[in-house]
């Protein structure tokens, strides 16, 4: 019998008895919500302590001081660490043995942040974090002696860089493992985490030829996103992608007067207009040939997912200020099990008081691409610039010149920006996913939402593939956290109660 059938026929044992075990885990329950009640203070300062170093990942030696610090953290619970050099910036990896585990359990979260724009947040810095009683949208005032206090109330917010994305959930793991310790408990499968430094994790898969026996589990769980607005715990088993692209339409060499030259020289930003409007229907479905190709239906089993996912559109149609959803005929869970097309920026000429009376010598759209699993990202792009090509235009990758402009009538610059991320899923039916779910079932006393793909990108499906693990998401941070954003911040609720979540899967 092979390991993967092993484990498998494992799971289904557990799984047979699962319930046997629910009395247990709620005293278990209770006494992991009484650690983290009386270590509230010790488990906050510890975020804060991480939040304050800059982590901007082209800020190389701020992203060594993270690196170190995690080590450190780490080697206080007893791991074994490594600091995993790469082509790029620094893996932080760590080993826990346990006697007799079920299993190996591999924990992926990023520590580095995206960029800032300080003048943007309403605070003296996104590395000195702020105390808040609640939304800074709704008014909340802030809270003094953040280093000080001993207990948060769980309807306050942590303002800062990384807060959510991704820093709240390795605190939230380590301390996972403290009140199991402290519990007189251990965690059934072996732990391996993995700390990644770059955005986009560029050197994780580039890292399998030096580090493949670090980085060998049974199940790889990644400490990303957001939970869902419900509040409920969830599970996630699949991600769409991403891929990027602009897109440039030309004009004169130079802007010129419309008054003087108005309906004779062609308008690049009508041009760019129409090509655009030509790729999507009113519907809302991207007209794109191809565009769909590989999405089959859903089985019965999915489709039940996705019905009971607790989704609030009426809710989110208020919060976002729109009165329909782009496509009337598909809830939001639908529509992710979907590749999407979006605009993200449109550039051309000027607006407002700066605005001059000229045709623009361009315009400029920036495109962005949501694959799913069933349609490859590098197709994608072939199909888009199929497209445009169809609609009369001339394809170039730099600038064109006079020979260029004077030969073709309508040219566009099509350019790829950054690598382009695969959308990846593991099976929600498989045994893996049915161990997290019933784990996390067992503790919380209700079962967790269970998302089949989410729009997070986490670019590993090459790690996935090559490595051949499964691999889920445990989102534990609040859905209005700003990732990525201006005023980043942690409602301190789903801090503390992804510890008892973390807790569930250590010990399923």
């Amino acid at each position: 019998m092979n390991a993967r059938l092993r484990f498998a026929v494992g799971i289904s044992l557990m799984l047979a008895t699962a319930w046997q075990g629910v009395p247990q885990a709620q005293g278990t329950r209770a006494a992991l919500e009484r650690y983290v009640a009386s270590h509230q203070r010790a488990i906050v300062s510890e975020l804060v302590e991480l939040v304050t170093i800059p982590n901007i990942a082209a800020d190389t030696e701020n992203i060594r001081r993270n690196a170190v610090l995690l080590r450190d953290m780490l080697r206080r619970r007893g791991f074994s660490t490594e600091i995993l050099e790469t082509d790029s910036n620094p893996l932080v990896w760590g080993e826990l043995k346990v006697p007799d585990a079920k299993r190996t359990l591999l924990f992926w979260a990023h520590y580095d942040g995206q960029p800032v724009d300080p003048k943007a947040w309403r605070q003296a810095s996104p590395f000195l974090p702020v105390l808040r009683s609640g939304r800074l949208e709704d008014g909340a005032r802030e809270i003094p002696g953040l280093r000080t206090l001993d207990k948060f109330d769980p309807n306050w917010r942590l303002y800062a860089r990384s807060a959510s994305d991704d820093k709240a959930p390795i605190v939230a793991l380590l301390a996972a493992l403290d009140a199991l310790k402290a519990s007189g408990l251990v965690p059934s499968s072996n732990v391996r985490v993995v700390l990644d430094g770059e955005a986009g994790s560029p050197s994780l898969a580039a890292a399998i030829p030096r580090y493949r026996d670090k980085l060998t589990s049974d199940v790889m769980l990644l400490l990303e996103g957001p939970a869902h607005p419900s509040g409920r715990a969830t599970i996630a088993f699949g991600v769409r992608g991403y891929l990027a692209l602009d897109i440039t339409a030309y004009g004169p060499k130079v802007g010129v007067n419309s008054g003087n030259y108005g309906s004779w020289v062609p308008n690049p930003a009508l041009r760019l207009a129409r090509l655009l409007a030509s790729m999507k229907g009113d519907d809302g479905r991207v007209l794109v040939d191809g565009f769909y190709d590989g999405i089959g239906p859903l089985t019965p089993e999915e489709q039940a997912m996705l019905a009971a996912v607790p989704d609030d559109p009426a809710s989110l149609m208020k919060v976002f200020g729109i009165a329909a959803p782009e496509r009337s005929d598909s809830s939001l869970q639908q529509a992710l099990q979907l590749p999407a097309m979006n605009i993200r920026g449109l550039s051309s000429g000027l607006v407002g008081a700066d605005a001059a009376t000229v045709i623009p010598d361009r315009a400029v759209a920036f495109l962005e691409v949501r694959p799913v699993k069933e349609t490859p990202a590098r197709a994608m792009a072939d199909k888009l610039l199929a497209h445009i090509r169809a609609q009369g235009f001339h394809v170039v990758n730099s600038e064109p010149d006079d020979e260029t402009r004077s030969r073709y009538p309508q040219i566009a610059k099509v350019v790829l920006r950054g690598a382009a991320a695969e959308g990846w899923r593991t099976s929600p039916l498989g045994p893996e996913g049915r161990l997290v779910t019933e784990a996390i079932t067992r503790m919380l006393g209700e079962r967790p939402v269970q998302i089949r793909t989410m729009g997070q990108r986490i670019n590993i499906a090459q790690f996935i593939e090559v490595m051949g693990v499964p691999a889920i998401v445990l989102p534990t941070v609040n859905f209005d956290n700003n990732q990525a954003a201006e005023n980043e911040n942690l409602h301190l609720g789903h801090l503390f109660t992804g510890i008892i979540t973390l807790a569930a899967v250590l010990t399923m």
